[in-house]
């Protein structure tokens, strides 16, 4: 039966009044949002496009100079290369050894307790406290896993400097970040694999399933959802990542994205301007897979969690 106008009237009525009963329960979350999320956004775009003194006085519109600033810059196009390539490395072996690792600990096997326990590790430390002495092991000359490296024959010298040149201390780096990225995903994603019920399991061996293609055609699709979730959380992560870089990445010409931006800030002063127009740019990469990937997102999230 076609609806009429009086149908659509009061439909639309029941909506309002429901959105009106809701009001008092989202309320609070809306101005929460608004105010811890909206309003520094705003401003920071805002500022962008200001001239602003170092005293943090606004001067007037600036117009896209800051942007123009921050683009005449010489070390930006490798300061972008180096993170995208830090975060897709970080990205995929994350993932990669995430679902090998759940695969391991789903099975039975003497000890595996204790590696589940040694999986938790980098969550039982601070980032800070781990990259530190991560990165006083490395030094050259006294380090102990520099010793330990040339006690075992891998290293000719002791004086070797991990941290000290550009492609190893990158990879240290991004040695971190995964470590640190591990036990979240490995734990997610054992979640989804524990959900397989082992009537489904055992009856696929009984057709004669290898344990690979158990892996392939069962598990891999089960997980799959979670996975790309995952994967752009770890961008995120990644990408805004600050302490780790900021300690091991000592040279600047190794910077990435969130350790280029504090240059903006020295001691005594600050370029606001093309600080808060970086912040624009370098917040766009996260912003759009967010916004084109949310359904995903949302599917991926609710998948996970209904295991």
């Amino acid at each position: 039966m076609p609806r009429t106008a009086t149908d659509t009237a009061r439909r639309r009525g029941g909506s309002g009044r429901d959105l009106l009963k809701a009001l008092p329960w989202i309320g609070p979350s809306l101005l929460l949002i608004a105010g811890v999320v909206l309003y520094p956004a705003v401003l920071m775009i805002i500022n962008s496009t200001r001239e602003i003194s170092q005293t943090g006085k606004d001067r007037g519109s600036a117009g896209l100079d800051n942007y123009e600033a921050l683009f005449d810059l010489p070390a930006l196009p490798g300061v972008l290369l180096r993170t995208v390539l830090w975060v897709s490395v970080v990205v995929v072996v994350t993932i990669v050894l995430s679902m090998a690792l759940a695969n391991l600990l789903n099975k039975a096997f003497p000890g595996r307790q204790f590696v589940r326990l040694a999986v938790i590790v980098p969550w039982a430390a601070s980032v800070v406290m781990t990259t530190t002495v991560i990165y006083y092991g490395l030094e050259p000359g006294y380090g102990i896993v520099q010793q330990f490296l040339h006690d075992i024959g891998l290293l000719d010298s002791p004086d070797f400097g991990f941290t000290k040149s550009m492609p190893s201390a990158f990879l240290v780096a991004i040695g971190i970040a995964i470590f640190v990225s591990l036990p979240f995903t490995t734990y997610t994603l054992l979640a989804g694999l524990q959900s397989v019920s082992p009537e489904l399991l055992e009856a696929a061996r009984i057709d004669g399933a290898s344990e690979f293609r158990i892996f392939a055609q069962i598990y891999m699709p089960l997980a799959s959802a979670g996975a790309a979730v995952l994967g752009i959380l770890t961008f995120q992560a990644g990408w805004n990542s600050f302490m780790w870089p900021l300690i091991v990445l000592s040279d600047r010409s190794m910077l990435t994205v969130q350790v280029g931006l504090a240059a903006f800030k020295s001691e005594h002063t600050t370029d606001y301007g093309p600080l808060m127009a970086g912040t624009v740019i370098v917040s766009l990469p996260v912003l759009l897979i967010f916004v084109l990937a949310q359904r995903y997102i949302i599917e991926g999230v609710a998948h996970i969690g209904s295991k």
